[in-house]
């Protein structure tokens, strides 16, 4: 049993260092995506790229958790199929900040994301680990501590967790081709692509939307609506 969740824990740790991530371009305005190592880059046009959270729950003979993940679908330019890269998150919150991070840097550049000012030790490292152990102790007994932390703590490893994150975490990580990393270089100010038309005029009508104090889910509710209305009259 030890043999065969190791044979799985290199090959998960393998994957997650030899497949490269996506890539956005903000100056041509595109995305590309490599399936695997060694595979031929795929690009689209940020325009085409579909968003979408996936909520539901996992559920197992101990629990039911929920689960939750932010879906970025690629439409391949000459077929027309669709490519999904899925991230897991731990919140819908979270799965909806991720795209927003995403959005607001293709849009409006690396200046309109906020800076991260929090001191806060990052959970899973060996630092956070003492700061709990060192938190526990000082909320409750001698006696709980012992057995409510030191030994759950000793029978999930200790700190070897932590090391085994930091480690799968500062893997190198799998290298664009020589052609993703020509097609990243940067462009000069007069070549970059602009959005078009129809883009700036929904984003001005999502402005104006919420100007009146209307949600991103109130103004397609309304879109949709008028969209189905003016379809059932041409019927």
């Amino acid at each position: 049993m030890a043999a065969l969740y190791l044979y799985y824990f290199i090959k998960l740790a393998n994957e997650l260092s030899s497949n490269p991530p996506l890539r956005f371009n903000r100056e041509r305005r595109e995305v590309v995506y490599v399936a695997k190592k060694g595979d031929k880059p795929r690009y689209t046009s940020w325009e085409s790229v579909i968003a979408c959270v996936s909520s539901g729950k996992l559920i197992t003979q101990y629990s039911v958790t929920p689960e939750h993940k932010l879906m970025i679908g690629l439409r391949e330019t000459t077929s027309g199929e669709v490519l999904w890269s899925v991230i897991p998150c731990g919140s819908l919150s979270l799965a909806l900040s991720e795209w927003e991070a995403i959005r607001a840097y293709m849009e409006n550049g690396i200046d309109s994301l906020p800076t991260n000012y929090s001191d806060e030790l990052e959970e899973g490292t060996v630092e956070f680990f003492k700061l709990c152990r060192e938190s526990y102790r000082e909320e409750h007994s001698l006696v709980r501590y012992i057995w409510g932390f030191i030994t759950i703590q000793l029978f999930s490893g200790w700190t070897l967790p932590c090391h085994i994150s930091e480690w799968i975490n500062n893997r190198p990580k799998a290298l664009f081709p020589k052609e993703v990393l020509e097609w990243s270089t940067p462009l000069p100010l007069a070549d970059h692509a602009k959005p078009s038309k129809e883009l700036v005029a929904e984003t001005e009508e999502i402005r104006k939307h919420f100007a009146r104090e209307k949600t991103l889910l109130d103004y397609f509710s309304v879109k949709f609506s008028d969209m189905d209305t003016k379809s059932e009259t041409n019927e």
